[in-house]
Parts: C-alpha cells; sequence; structure tokens
C-alpha cells in the first residue's frame, strides 16, 4: 500500500523510532487510512 514494501516501511520506523508492531500498522492501513498515511510520512 502507498508503493512501499512491508520490509522498507519497517526499516524506516525503526530509523525513526517509531514502534508499531505489525497488528497495529495493519489496524491502520485497512480502518484508519488517513493515520496510516500520517505514520508513513512520520517514517520519511
Amino acid at each position: 500500500m502507498n508503493g512501499t514494501t512491508y520490509s522498507q516501511l519497517v526499516n524506516k520506523l525503526n530509523k525513526a523510532n517509531i514502534a508499531l508492531n505489525r497488528k497495529t500498522l495493519a489496524d491502520l492501513a485497512l480502518n484508519h487510512p488517513e493515520a496510516f498515511k500520517a505514520v508513513l510520512q512520520a517514517a520519511g
């Protein structure tokens, strides 16, 4: 989703010190797409 792979996303989140587990990311992506986009933007 949004042009990134899961491994790329996790790497960016780790570098940005954003700690979200896989279940939380999936919930955001499916049920709260605007919040998921905000997380992607924060991760860089």
